[in-house]
């Protein structure tokens, strides 16, 4: 236990350490944020949170090499997407060059891995989905892989959220890995959690604005693959799967609903799927009065209460179709409260305003 925490502490300060180190090369080589259009922050913020993320994980990897199986495959899988990141981050690439470099990460995780989707469990309650043709798999986990890696890219709109959503993730994956004795796995998971605290304390600006640091694309793509690494390792296995197919949904629930319905918006609107804009949750909640800091903490309890309901159906084995008609459920409120919040808070602000002018004529009155 010492030595795990010793191990985990070591990890921590060499995690602040690279971020220290980065920001230097950062600014240096102009990978950094500059203020524009939609970017409000104040001066040029390093982009570099992802970059350290990954030398922290490769080297840790790379000097525990039973830690996960496939581990060099991973650590290039992740070298690459967090190369093509940076580079997007400085160059800002279009979106063909980025789906292509993801898209044959997928294949080489499918072909050299042998990690695909070839089963989505017993999830409509009519008997377990397989997907005989091979092929068709192969398209299943590619856009799975792409999916999840753009979801968590998407989220990235405010300081500390995508911190905040993927410590969640991680945390939730590592638990139920450990309730099935998975303790490499497990481990990995907690590693990711202790190597982002740094970053994010660094994010929000808690150890001097003048340290401030983003993640980047390279962050985003990092984050989304690793998570769809676990995911698919642990839940298309032969047999009784480490975690169930349907879990998973709970488990990265506010980064896919979000990214599901803003691209349905976009494409109603006649607009390109990939095209920024800023009307994803997290500005819903600051048009609704919320401060950053209001809207963090409230995404990422919504975040946490959707994967402690995966954890819990998990852990008690509540049937698969029934975790998905819930979560079904509430995605689809979501989409609708998404798409339609400007109609649901009309009335909200004209009885508001009301109110205002009321008191205003009796004020008027009074005096």
């Amino acid at each position: 236990m010492e030595t795990m925490f010793l191990d985990l502490f070591f990890t921590f300060l060499m995690s602040f350490a690279v971020l220290f180190l980065m920001r230097k090369v950062a600014r240096h080589i102009d990978l950094v944020d500059k203020p524009s259009g939609r970017k409000e922050h104040t001066g040029n913020i390093p982009l570099i949170g992802g970059v350290s993320i990954c030398v922290i994980i490769i080297h840790y990897i790379y000097s525990h090499p039973n830690m996960i199986m496939h581990s060099n495959l991973y650590m290039i899988s992740i070298a690459t997407l967090t190369a093509i990141g940076a580079l997007d981050d400085r160059f800002d690439l279009s979106v063909k060059i980025r789906m292509l470099v993801q898209a044959l990460v997928s294949v080489s995780m499918i072909v050299f891995a042998k990690a695909e989707l070839f089963t989505l469990g017993n999830i409509f309650g009519f008997g377990v989905v397989s997907f005989n043709n091979s092929y068709f798999g192969w398209v299943i986990t590619v856009i799975a892989v792409i999916g999840c890696i753009n979801a968590f890219n998407m989220v990235d709109g405010i300081d500390g959220l995508l911190g905040g959503l993927s410590v969640v993730t991680f945390s939730s994956i590592g638990l139920l890995l450990f309730a099935v004795n998975e303790n490499s796995l497990s481990y990995l998971c907690l590693l990711l959690v202790v190597c982002m605290f740094p970053y994010i304390l660094m994010n929000l600006g808690l150890v001097g604005r003048e340290r401030k640091v983003f993640m980047g694309d390279a962050g985003s793509m990092l984050i989304g693959f690793t998570v769809i690494w676990l995911l698919i390792g642990a839940s298309q296995t032969h047999g009784t799967p480490l975690i169930r197919p349907v879990t998973a949904l709970w488990l990265i629930a506010v980064p896919l609903m979000d990214m599901t319905a803003i691209m349905i918006r976009r494409i109603k609107q006649g607009k390109s799927p990939f095209k920024p804009d800023r009307e994803h949750l997290h500005h819903v909640c600051q048009r609704l009065g919320f401060s950053s800091t209001q809207t963090l903490l409230f995404i990422c309890t919504v975040a946490t209460i959707f994967a402690s309901i995966g954890i819990l159906g998990e852990l008690f084995s509540v049937p698969e179709f029934i975790m998905f008609y819930g979560f079904s459920i509430v995605f689809a409120l979501y989409l609708y409260a998404l798409l339609n919040y400007e109609n649901i808070l009309r009335p909200i602000y004209k009885s508001a305003d009301s109110l205002d002018s009321s008191a205003k004529r009796v004020d008027f009155d009074r005096s």
